[in-house]
């Protein structure tokens, strides 16, 4: 007995190198049609909402493989209409349920970066303007990383054994694709994961590593409308007035102190004023003043803490200055997103998994971000594990010069990001492999 237990644990390395060969060759088998097919959704995108083409062909890809497909789901907030989203199931036994999600749709932006395979779409948006679209954000990359995986993931159901939740999101630049989907009673309609899984490629990474931040990775985004009412005068006579300009400058003086005085220095938090608008001319005092912020912190309880604060801040101000009651500010907040929290005890599994397959070096630990996604809310408030793992995109030239010298990467949502394609769909597809194949292994 003791000589056979022996024996297996002498073999176990050379049987997980003979795994990692088997999917290397796997990899290298599918690159071309890979390739192709990064190229042709790189070139044709579609804005959030309108991911009419591209959700047919991940689902009918999907298909193909023989998992199970349902399409156009999602049911958005104030919309008469179904969502693009798809879920595709397979089902291999008894066993833990793991959900891989991508997402479907592109941004308002023109691309700028001269590949071959750019993207020169043009659409008009919701309000009428004719605009470029791009995958600025790298879906592109994320779709074509999930299908391969998806492939082969099919061929290697002797590996692994319960059920396989691949989910097409839409509107997730717009902030409202998970939780349109929840609405839409995803994990009542097909079966609730046990761990939530996301790849997302990162500019500043370089191909062939991938990045992971365990816990708080990604904050919540507030948006906050903001009216100041007024009342309207002539220039040269201010003393007539409530001049909302004057109280829109003290206001947006006011909240930097909300962050700098008012918050623990060790809650990370973000309060940014993005859009300030009023007036019409030169000798015009206007009637009102319209400001557009924006919120990033963590954690739930900051995030309220600083709501109020704004709110504080603009009614002082607007009453200090006078304006009748009648004529108090009017202040809108929009939820925008959840932040993304990496379940730490989900990494520290899968952490040996990565490093085989990529090797130790090649899986690095990065610092969270104030940048925000929705990916959050699949994690239902964290009672689902669940982790956001980044893919290195840039050629490793570019990111050492970058931090190194400084020299301009593009990055995200930029009209010059332009993944290396290859190396990274390889390492996309070797990682989220291996974080399926660890998390289902018989």
């Amino acid at each position: 007995m003791r000589k056979a237990s022996l024996l297996f644990y002498l073999l176990l390395p050379l049987t997980i190198n003979a795994q990692q060969l088997s999917i290397d060759a796997m990899i290298q088998r599918d690159m071309a049609s890979m390739l192709s097919t990064y190229k042709m959704l790189h070139a044709a995108p579609e804005l959030s909402h309108r991911e009419e083409k591209t959700s047919l062909f991940f689902a009918g890809e999907l298909r193909k493989l023989g998992y199970t497909v349902t399409e156009r789901l999602g049911k958005f907030d104030n919309a008469d209409w179904t969502g693009y989203g798809v879920v595709a199931v397979m089902k291999n036994g008894a066993g833990p349920t793991v959900l891989l999600r991508t997402e479907l749709d592109a941004l308002p932006v023109e691309e700028k970066t001269g590949v071959p395979y750019a993207s020169t779409v043009r659409v008009k948006n919701d309000a009428g303007v004719e605009v470029g679209v791009m995958h600025a954000c790298g879906h592109d990359i994320h779709m074509t990383s999930l299908l391969a995986t998806a492939k082969i993931l099919s061929e290697l159901k002797s590996q692994w054994q319960g059920t396989l939740v691949l989910l097409g999101q839409p509107g997730e630049e717009t902030g409202d694709g998970a939780r349109a989907l929840l609405k839409d009673n995803l994990y009542t309609r097909f079966p609730q994961p046990d761990f939530a899984i996301a790849l997302h490629d990162k500019p500043d990474i370089e191909t062939g590593k991938i990045g992971y931040t365990p816990g708080y990775a990604m904050a919540s985004a507030t948006s906050i409308d903001i009216k100041i009412r007024g009342i309207g005068g002539h220039g040269s006579a201010p003393e007539t007035t409530k001049d909302p300009v004057v109280v829109a400058a003290q206001v947006v003086l006011a909240l930097q102190t909300i962050v700098s005085r008012e918050n623990s220095p060790l809650e990370p938090a973000v309060v940014t004023v993005g859009s300030i608008h009023g007036g019409t001319r030169y000798n015009i005092i206007p009637d009102e003043v319209n400001l557009q912020l924006t919120v990033r912190t963590y954690k739930e309880d900051v995030r309220q803490k600083i709501l109020a604060s704004i709110e504080r801040i603009v009614k002082a101000a607007v009453l200090s200055a006078g304006i009748p009651e009648d004529r108090g500010p009017i202040i809108k907040v929009s939820e925008g997103t959840k932040s993304t929290y990496n379940e730490p005890k989900l990494l520290e599994r899968l952490m040996p998994a990565l490093q085989r397959a990529l090797g130790a070096e090649n899986v690095v630990q990065m610092p969270p971000m104030m940048a925000s996604e929705d990916f959050g809310y699949l994690s239902l408030d964290q009672k689902i594990p669940a982790t956001i793992i980044w893919l290195g995109a840039s050629a490793p030239e570019k990111v050492k010069a970058y931090r190194e010298t400084g020299a301009p990467l593009p990055g995200l949502h930029s009209a010059l990001f332009a993944p290396v394609p290859e190396p990274t769909l390889r390492t996309g597809v070797k990682a989220t492999t291996a974080t399926v194949l660890e998390l289902m292994k018989k």
